[in-house]
């Protein structure tokens, strides 16, 4: 009956969003709508411009938002290294058990968001976040390191149907001329959670020179968390997002535990050349450990590394903002912006981490603990903008691994286990790093194993690159790893643009 309404002959206060909305759009192209009528209107408040609930930009913006109040604050809390303790050994077992079942549950993870929805899969990853950091309030208070211990593990489950869920939303719901831009407007809003994150144990500790946070910091990380948990329930499910041209994301229609397990192994029969991307994987978060707890930990004391920490995750907002909209140049073709970027990744890898050895050669394991840095102390700006530039690196190299990955497929199902390959593998080697770390490596070991794998990698991957990104995907190579038909996913509209207000 809503649909049928949609039809009838504008009023006086018809605007030019109501004309071309998606309900009338599906409507006169006689596909169903799948989710409420409401769904699909715009909005808009004096000169704001508020997109229709299922679409893209709106739930894309909700999914920002929940990572901004759980993995923003545990990337917060990470970044004051230790776990915001004095001594990481803790916060290392914690994080070795959190990316060890994270590595293996992540690589599953797709199978589990195809089944039960983005919806939930979402919803479940969040609550890890809070129990882990309520262990740490716990620990600050009855040293009791098994609980730190637990909560990872626990985590690392829940971490890995966040992720899995945030990745197959962020490739999957935008056109392929909007990825880049939505993979940089969800990293600089998450990003903007750590920041904020950042400020709170700043604000904390802003008078301390001593080196861990009190209780109050993991009482608001707890709240934020608890509250980013509890919104995930307001996504629609994936089957209801449709695009300003009337398309829908591809999807199982009759998804079962049995097809989207065989489906995880058709991904890598099918699309096997994915596998030269795992090694970009395994060293996305490789790099952590040695950042957090080798170069902030190591070398500040508790106010002058939240300040790091402010700086770092401000640097890659930064780095998203540029690297996503430059991998969405219109005047490129999408096969050059591919191997532009796979050129300026490894000239920053050179560049940045070239400076890095010259700061390592400075200090090493045994003799980093004194006399710790404060902002005030004389040469503190050239570490600074060094922590700065890794923070905006982390940012450049998540955002084209994305882009890479969205590049080779539009098919939801597909891309979420592209993001479960990604985030299971990125996971186990951040378990190796932390289990490294926790064993007293030579920080200069850890350094060269960072910039080392990041350089082989792309070279490794720069195959993939040359060979299979394509300009574009067509639409019927990906409804073949789906039960759907083109009919039931094709744009209703032609009219539509990569414009961020209808994409």
């Amino acid at each position: 009956m809503a649909a049928t309404n949609e039809k009838a002959a504008p009023s006086a206060t018809t605007t030019n969003d109501d004309l071309h909305s998606p309900v009338r759009d599906a409507a006169e192209a006689g596909q169903p709508l799948t989710g409420k009528p409401w769904m699909y209107r715009t909005r808009r408040i004096g000169p704001l411009y508020i997109p229709a609930y299922a679409s893209p930009p709106f739930q894309l913006g909700l999914v920002a938002i929940v990572c901004f109040l759980c993995p923003g604050m545990f990337n917060a809390l990470a970044g004051l290294g230790g776990g915001g303790q004095i001594d990481a050994t803790t916060a290392n077992n914690a994080n070795v058990a959190l990316y060890s079942t994270f590595s293996v549950v992540g690589f599953f993870a797709g199978t589990f968001a195809n089944r039960m929805g983005i919806k939930l899969t979402l919803s479940l990853g969040g609550i890890g976040y809070f129990i882990y950091i309520a262990s740490f309030l716990s620990y600050n208070r009855n040293r009791n390191g098994g609980f730190p211990i637990f909560a990872g593990a626990l985590l690392g489950v829940c971490a890995g149907l966040l992720w899995c869920a945030q990745g197959a939303i962020m490739m999957s719901y935008p056109p392929e001329a909007s990825k880049g831009r939505y993979i940089s407007w969800f990293w600089m809003i998450f990003n903007f959670g750590a920041v904020l994150g950042s400020l709170i144990p700043l604000g904390q500790n802003i008078h301390s020179s001593s080196g861990n946070v009190n209780d109050g910091t993991y009482i608001g990380f707890m709240v934020l968390t608890f509250c980013g948990a509890a919104l995930a329930w307001f996504l629609v499910d994936a089957r209801h997002v449709q695009r300003a041209d009337g398309s829908h994301v591809v999807l199982m229609k009759h998804p079962t535990w049995q097809s989207e397990l065989l489906g995880l192994f058709e991904t890598l029969k099918t699309d096997s050349w994915v596998v030269f991307l795992f090694p970009m994987f395994l060293a996305s978060n490789w790099f952590y450990t040695y950042q957090f707890n080798d170069v902030n930990l190591a070398r500040f004391n508790v106010r002058t590394r939240a300040l790091n920490g402010v700086l770092y995750w401000m640097s890659q907002i930064i780095g998203a903002y540029i690297f996503g909209y430059a991998l969405d140049t219109s005047w490129l073709r999408r096969s050059v912006r591919a191997k532009a970027a796979w050129a300026v990744l490894f000239v920053i890898t050179m560049a940045i981490w070239g400076g890095g050895y010259a700061w390592q050669r400075q200090y090493t394991r045994a003799d980093a603990s004194a006399d710790k840095i404060d902002w005030t102390t004389s040469g503190y700006v050239g570490p600074m903008f060094l922590y700065m530039f890794y923070g905006f690196y982390d940012a450049a190299w998540q955002t084209c691994v994305y882009w890479f990955m969205g590049a080779l497929t539009n098919n939801g199902r597909k891309l979420a286990n592209f993001a479960g390959f990604y985030k299971g593998i990125q996971s186990a080697g951040a378990a190796i790093m932390f289990r490294i770390d926790a064993l007293k490596a030579p920080y200069m070991n850890e350094f060269a194993s960072c910039w080392g794998l990041l350089a082989g990698s792309l070279l490794i991957a720069l195959p993939l690159i040359l060979i299979k990104v394509r300009d574009t995907v067509p639409l019927e190579d990906d409804i073949k790893f789906s039960d759907e038909t083109i009919e039931e996913v094709m744009p209703t509209r032609t009219h539509a643009t990569a414009d961020p207000k209808v994409a």
